[in-house]
C-alpha cells in the first residue's frame, strides 16, 4: 500500500476514539504511528488496519522521555515528516469530587493535560519542518462551563482548550494550525462504567467514527481561503451548546450546567 497523504502519530489508539481514528486515516492512504499503554489493543489494531500501514508503539503520555523516543523512532521511517499529530489519550472519573480518591483524579490531569503538553513540545521540531502541518487536541463540551462530577475531567479540558488557543496563535505564523475538537459524550469504554447528571439528561449520542470523521475532515484542506476556527464541535448538540456559550450570560450558563447535572 503507498502511502500518499503523509503521515499520523495518534495517542490513545488502542481503542475508541483513537482507534478509530487510526484506522480512518490509515484507509485513506496515511502511515499511522498509533500508540497506547495498551500494546494487545495496538496489536489488534495492527491486524484490522491495511497491511503496513499502522505501526504500534507502547506510549505513556505522561512521560516526556517516552514520548521523544517514540516519536523519533517514528520520524524515522518518515524521513521527519510529521503531517497530524492527534492528542487523543485522556481519562475520565466521574463522581463527587471529595467521593473520589484524590490520585485518581491527579492521573487525570496528567494524562489529559500533560500528555497534551508533552505531544506538543516534542512534535514541534518536526511540525515545523512539514509544510501544512496541523495539531488536533481532544477537549470537550465539558469545557464550555465546569461540570459537577466531572471537576477534574472539566479542569483538565479547559487546559487544553487554553493551550491549544495559545498554540495556534504563536505556530499559526509558522505554518502549523492547532485545532481543538469539542464533542459531548461519545460511546466509548471511558464511559462504559461512569455516569453523572448530565449524562443522563443529554445522553451519549456519538459514536467513535463519528469523532474519527470529525478528525478527518478537520485535517482535509480547506476549500475556501477563509481559515478554519480554532475550535471544532463534534455533533449538533455539542455545536449548539458551544455557539450559545458565547453569548449566554455567566449566571444563566450556570443555571443551565446546574439544571442538566441533576439526576
Amino acid at each position: 500500500m503507498a502511502f500518499t497523504h503523509g503521515s499520523v502519530f495518534i495517542t490513545g489508539a488502542a481503542s475508541g476514539i483513537g482507534r478509530a481514528t487510526a484506522l480512518r486515516f490509515a484507509s485513506e492512504g496515511y502511515l499511522v504511528c498509533a500508540t497506547d499503554v495498551d500494546e494487545a489493543g495496538l496489536r489488534s489494531l495492527q491486524a484490522e488496519a491495511p497491511k503496513g500501514s499502522v505501526t504500534g508503539a507502547a506510549l505513556d503520555v505522561t512521560n516526556a522521555d517516552e514520548w521523544q523516543g517514540v516519536l523519533d523512532d517514528f520520524m524515522k521511517r518518515t524521513s521527519g515528516r510529521l503531517d497530524i499529530l492527534v492528542n487523543n489519550a485522556g481519562l475520565l472519573r466521574a463522581g463527587n469530587f471529595v467521593d473520589l480518591p484524590l490520585d485518581a483524579q491527579q492521573r487525570v490531569i496528567r494524562v489529559n493535560v500533560d500528555g497534551v503538553m508533552n505531544g506538543c513540545y516534542a512534535a514541534y521540531p518536526y511540525l515545523k519542518a512539514t509544510p501544512g502541518a496541523q495539531v488536533v487536541n481532544m477537549c470537550s463540551a465539558s469545557a464550555i462551563y465546569g461540570q459537577a462530577e466531572l471537576a477534574a475531567y472539566s479542569a483538565s479540558k479547559f487546559a487544553v482548550r487554553g493551550l491549544t488557543e495559545a498554540l495556534d496563535i504563536e505556530w499559526r505564523p509558522e505554518g502549523i494550525r492547532v485545532f481543538a475538537l469539542w464533542p459531548l459524550f461519545v460511546d466509548t469504554s471511558m464511559i462504559a462504567t461512569e455516569r453523572t447528571g448530565s449524562m443522563t439528561s443529554l445522553g451519549v449520542n456519538l459514536t467513535a467514527g463519528d469523532v474519527a470523521d470529525k478528525i478527518f475532515q478537520t485535517t482535509r484542506p480547506a476549500r475556501n481561503p477563509i481559515p478554519r476556527p480554532t475550535h471544532i464541535p463534534v455533533g449538533t448538540q455539542a455545536a449548539l451548546m458551544f455557539n450559545s456559550a458565547q453569548i449566554t450570560p455567566l449566571r444563566l450558563l450556570r443555571a443551565v450546567n446546574r439544571r442538566i447535572a441533576r439526576k
